[in-house]
């Protein structure tokens, strides 16, 4: 699909001043009066906005990873067929009329079953079929979604197909046109809400995505799009909605609450800036929170211009939760005025799902698990990542060396063929595992649940012992003597999994009992202490090459090759072409935790 301005541009701003009716009352006649102080009670109208995020391709409450239904230590399920029933409910006892849904963002990559339509059985081939989150949201009613860094991952000609399929819009006031630097996407829309008496109740949706789409996918996105920061995009619309008539003002942000960026100073806007959003931007009555994957029953900001409080929510991701946004109006001095306003949020597992949705979509599931049922290779012996937060593990080493062998093919027979190949590998989830016996595709995919690429990237022996120093601040500092309680030791600072790096291709300790920036010892390159002056090329992930995590040197290092191809695919296609996967010839110890000098395991 050739990228132009029609296509790339799809929807325009203008888009987004369309106005739809949703209509409806709330409120018994006998409870209305005038609103114009005869003695009779004031005009009332209220509703409800429901809300999600982070759906990440969960349509059914199924792990296509272990092919089998979803469950956490929690006991949460997830996906939008659980949604579906909760959504039913609340229009139920509000009136459908009386009730708008809206999303976050991050929709389209998250699962093998949004990654088989994007990939096995594109939604942009001719005649391709209906994106399964497109069908499951246009059936419950979707009335806007905002866009999520994810959206981006597989290509603009994928999610432009995606939001051509969407019988709503989705929203981006601060994805911009590169060239003519307006935006790409529908900014806002606005809602008509009907009330049974007076004018309606005009709501405006704004949309709000991550400006690390730019860092994250800069192969997708790179002199197409950019992406500004949300205070600065809200600080634009806010007002102008406001100017229209608006009568309340709902932002939907992908970007968490927090404040705080994982990519540093490499671009100058903020990574979670919705709570920054209510403090600086005048004007707005509630924000539904995306992108952190926490969960933020109601948490008000007070705006630092009025002191007016901004309420905030955030579901926690893939389904499992349903924001609602409760609003009480009040008609006063000829307009509708947000008396009062909170949130909460409904748990998916108390529900079961929706059998419209389940009926709609079985084909594609069933399609799906076929699909990563399929027996790729064997595998002499079982490995999981159950310990790979804290031992160098068999299963990490898969990558690494599938990584590994990958870029020395790539760099034969050129300038930097010589040089030592090195592997950065996550654990990205702690109960990936590949069986003793046949190995499926879902057993291959699970290693690398993203959709990150490969590149070669030209490092020093000191750049990669920073990078190692950096990594390592995952770890909690434990005194030499101390207990070590696994469940305690990872994620400092609430430091992600996916952003501790192991590397291999040398060796190297940990010393957990040192402060962080002085734990790496006895770094060692075949042998011997490495020199920091030679040259290494690290094998990196598309998303920690351009600056995910924030980790030292690789961004601004000479990138020597890049694949197209995402990870995870190269895995299982080794697989295929081994046959049969033996840790004996590829397992090693190259890194070890230790505290003065004794390892801790």
């Amino acid at each position: 699909m050739p990228l132009n301005r029609r296509t790339f541009l799809g929807t325009s701003a203008a888009a987004g001043a369309g106005v739809a009716i949703a209509g409806g009352s709330a409120v018994p006649a006998a409870a209305q009066g005038d609103g114009q102080g005869h003695g009779r009670p004031p005009k009332r109208y209220s509703f409800t906005v429901m809300g999600t995020t982070d759906l990440h391709g969960n349509v059914f409450n199924w792990d296509y990873f272990t092919d089998r239904e979803f469950d956490d230590k929690a006991h949460n399920d997830v996906g939008l067929a659980k949604i579906s029933t909760l959504v039913d409910q609340v229009r139920r006892e509000k009136g459908r009329h009386n009730t708008l849904m809206i999303d976050a963002g991050d929709t389209i990559q998250g699962t093998q079953l949004s990654y088989y339509y994007a990939k096995v059985d594109p939604i942009t081939a001719k005649r391709g079929p209906v994106h399964p989150m497109a069908q499951a949201m246009n059936a419950i009613g979707y009335d806007a979604a905002a866009l999520g860094n994810h959206e981006f991952n597989y290509g603009i000609p994928v999610l432009r197909k995606f939001e051509e399929q969407c019988d709503f819009p989705l929203l981006g006031a601060n994805a911009l046109d590169a060239k003519t630097l307006r935006p790409a996407f529908a900014p806002y829309v606005i809602k008509r809400m009907r009330t049974p008496h007076g004018p309606d109740v005009r709501v405006a949706i704004l949309g709000l995505t991550n400006p690390g789409i730019a860092i994250w996918d800069k192969a997708n996105v790179g002199g197409k799009m950019v992406f500004p920061g949300l205070e600065e995009q809200a600080a634009r619309f806010v007002p102008r909605l406001r100017s229209m008539g608006v009568d309340v003002v709902i932002v939907s942000a992908h970007s968490g609450s927090s404040g705080t960026s994982s990519y540093g100073d490499q671009i100058p806007y903020v990574e979670n800036a919705a709570g920054l959003v209510a403090e600086q931007v005048p004007g707005i009555d509630a924000i539904l929170v995306g992108h952190a994957h926490l969960e933020i029953p109601e948490y008000f900001v007070e705006n630092k211009q009025t002191g007016k409080k901004v309420v905030l929510s955030e579901p926690l991701k893939w389904g499992q939760r349903l924001t609602l946004f409760d609003f009480d109006l009040v008609w006063e001095k000829g307009r509708w005025v947000v008396e009062k306003a909170g949130s909460q949020v409904l748990n998916s597992n108390t529900v079961a799902e929706d059998p419209e949705i389940t009926k709609l979509l079985m084909d594609e599931h069933e399609k799906v698990v076929a699909y990563v049922n399929q027996v790729i290779g064997t595998s002499t012996a079982a490995m999981t990542t159950a310990e790979a937060a804290w031992k160098d593990e068999p299963i990490i080493d898969l990558i690494n060396v599938v990584q590994a062998e990958t870029v020395k093919a790539a760099l034969a027979g050129g300038a930097y063929a010589a040089l030592p190949v090195l592997s950065q590998a996550s654990c990205f989830s702690r109960t990936a595992q590949i069986p003793a016996g046949n190995v499926t595709i879902k057993d291959a995919a699970g290693l690398y649940p993203f959709e990150n690429t490969l590149e070669a990237r030209l490092l020093t022996g000191a750049q990669i012992k920073d990078y190692l120093e950096f990594s390592a601040r995952y770890y909690v500092q434990t005194a030499a003597g101390a207990p070590v309680d696994t469940a305690k030791l990872t994620n400092a600072d609430n430091i992600p999994d996916y952003n501790y790096d192991a590397v291999s291709g040398l060796t190297y300790d940990i010393d957990i009992a040192r402060p962080s920036g002085s734990r790496i010892v006895n770094l060692s390159f075949e042998g011997k202490p490495i020199d920091g002056a030679a040259q290494f090329v690290l094998a990196v992930n598309n998303y920690r090459a351009s600056g995910g995590g924030n980790f030292p040197h690789v961004p601004g290092a000479k990138q020597l090759w890049a694949n197209s191809e995402e990870i995870r695919n190269t895995i299982i296609s080794w697989v295929q072409a081994k046959g049969s996967v033996d840790g004996a010839l590829f397992a090693s110890v190259d890194w070890r935790l230790t505290r003065d000098g004794v390892p801790v395991f």
